[in-house]
């Protein structure tokens, strides 16, 4: 008997493909689209480069039916707001800046996806995901980043461990996204152009700050002061989830130089600025910090390189696990502002090690 995969299909290119490979390597796939936020309507105006859209649906459902297997809507959407926009909001208004696309992958796509795909006996559960997962002689599974370093989303899965690395499938992760494209077109598929999503899902029109106040009490929003790091008091403003460490654009402060937010105070109000230099910072804190393998730590101190955002490259540093999971990564040659909320992620070449969830910069 085959073995029974269940794949996560946006309608994007990525994920038909995904699922047309697999069919084609003999696996019994089964489609499934992840119903996420509220429903809308289908639009008459020209297509946007969003996801889990009606439009998004039928663009996933006739990728099935062209490769001629079964394809269904699951309605995730409670679990969703509880576990991703509900995380997304507090985030923000406790002065971090979150990423969602992280937690989408913790919380629903490797954790609740999985317990359809146990109900529905599969073996595994496939994204289209630019990843790698390897096993070695000792039956120990590694995560590594994608043949395509363009498309790498490596950074995004680091909470995955053993047990969900055993279970999950990249069909892409030795690709090119050119070569992707290339095999959709061949195998007749409508979406091979179809544009990349770029925003998040639940916030489209990418004001964060809109969507954090309709979502919140007025009583949570937490107004304040812009202050020096003396301070000395600025401007007022209209909560802490207009803002983000490292950012300088919309401060609405007049000054003979450039600010940029060094520090969010969430419990005062107060957002701390100051110079480009006063950003950069010696290491960081993280919590919440996970192993792909915790067999590869050993010893009070380890070298690695680390990302401290998606876009941003690797740095050398070292690495000392504090108390529970919380651990210290100091920078081997002092690094750049670090933006508590944000994934930290930790690699060793192209493997990943694990990662974190940045608590706060460490001073220089």
């Amino acid at each position: 008997m085959s073995p029974r995969v269940l794949v996560a299909m946006s309608g994007g290119v990525d994920s038909s493909v995904a699922a047309a490979l697999l069919r084609e390597q003999g696996y019994e796939v089964i489609g499934v689209a992840m119903r996420l936020t509220p429903e809308a309507p289908p639009s008459s105006s020209p297509r946007r480069a969003t996801c889990c859209s009606y439009e998004d649906f039928e663009d996933a459902r006739r990728v099935a039916e062209r490769m001629d297997f079964p394809f269904y809507v699951i309605d995730l959407r409670a679990d969703f707001a509880a576990r991703v926009v509900g995380n997304f909001v507090s985030e923000y208004l406790g002065g971090r800046t979150p990423n969602p696309c992280v937690m989408c992958n913790r919380e629903i796509k490797f954790d609740r996806l999985w317990s359809r795909a146990r109900a529905l006996e599969a073996d595994f559960v496939a994204t289209g995901h630019y990843a790698q997962i390897e096993r070695d002689a000792g039956g120990r599974f590694h995560l590594r980043r994608a043949h395509d370093s363009s498309k790498d989303q490596s950074y995004f899965l680091f909470t995955l461990g053993q047990s969900e690395l055993a279970r999950t499938l990249f069909p892409l992760g030795a690709m090119a996204k050119s070569e992707v494209r290339e095999r959709a077109r061949a195998l007749g598929l409508a979406n091979a152009d179809k544009p990349e999503s770029q925003e998040i899902c639940f916030v489209p029109d990418g004001d964060y700050a809109s969507f954090v106040e309709r979502a919140a009490a007025p009583a949570d929003l937490r107004r304040g002061r812009v202050v020096t790091s003396e301070g000395q008091a600025l401007a007022d403003h209209r909560g802490v989830h207009h803002f983000t460490v490292g950012q300088r654009r919309g401060l609405g402060i007049a000054a003979g130089h450039p600010l940029y937010v060094r520090e969010i105070r969430a419990a005062t109000g107060e957002v701390v600025v100051g110079s480009r230099d006063q950003l950069n910072s010696a290491g960081l804190v993280a919590q919440q910090v996970r192993m792909v393998d915790p067999v590869w730590f050993a010893g009070a101190e380890v070298a690695l390189e680390v990302k401290i955002r998606y876009r941003h490259p690797a740095l050398p540093a070292k690495l000392r696990m504090l108390s529970g999971d919380r651990a210290e990564i100091r920078f081997d040659h002092g690094g750049p502002a670090v933006t508590p909320g944000q994934a930290c992620v930790f690699y060793r070449g192209d493997e990943v090690l694990g990662g974190g969830f940045i608590e706060r910069a460490m001073d220089r």
